[in-house]
């Protein structure tokens, strides 16, 4: 028996594919997806193509009874990954642009404050630690202060990590209570996140 000489175009593997043949997909898939992932390497980061080529042929085996090829489906699934690049790009400019402007805002924010507010918050602050219980306040202090990890201050005081979460979770609360009308100046210079 001669063997198959049909080209293996990937119009032709698709159509085998939609016809029930899965080992056809693996074929197309195996030979097109690293020049489809070259193709839009020109366009975005090598990350991004092949989350893009990965995500057009996901979508082609999910839709293969509904997808009908009027044309080229190589020309097709090119022009897809062209406008999906575009897609990706415009995302990623929009974000950055968005970065850029909050970064800028609250540089802004920081510069109208004056030196007398930032003392005042820092006194605030400290005073507020002080007045925390004693267990919260040793759990939050080596943790924000000493920069230690919570299974380092559970080992230190022989405690688990979940009480040391809880130990500075509580801390935090009662800290936001206390400092509630400092909130617009510590979330400017981003002192109270937990």
């Amino acid at each position: 028996m001669k063997p198959d000489s049909t080209p293996k175009t990937i119009g032709y593997l698709f159509s085998t594919f939609q016809k029930g043949n899965e080992e056809a997909f693996e074929t197309l898939f195996r030979r097109y997806y690293p020049i489809f992932c070259a193709y839009a390497q020109r366009f975005v980061a090598i990350e991004d193509a092949e989350e893009i080529v990965q995500d057009i042929m996901l979508w082609l085996y999910n839709n293969k009874e509904m997808f009908v090829i009027e044309s080229s489906l190589g020309s097709y699934i090119f022009k897809m990954i062209y406008n999906r690049s575009l897609n990706k790009i415009s995302q990623k400019e929009v974000k950055k642009r968005a970065d850029t402007y909050y970064y800028e805002s609250r540089l802004d924010m920081l510069y109208d404050l004056d030196v007398y507010q930032i003392e005042e918050l820092t006194k605030k602050i400290h005073q507020a630690i002080d007045a925390l219980p004693e267990k919260y306040k040793e759990a939050f202090v080596m943790h924000r202060f000493k920069e230690m990890s919570y299974k380092e201050i559970a080992a230190q005081l022989e405690v688990s990590t979940k009480t040391i979460d809880y130990r500075i979770q509580q801390a935090l609360k009662v800290l936001r209570q206390d400092l509630k009308e400092y909130l617009p100046l510590l979330f400017i210079l981003g002192g109270m996140n937990s």
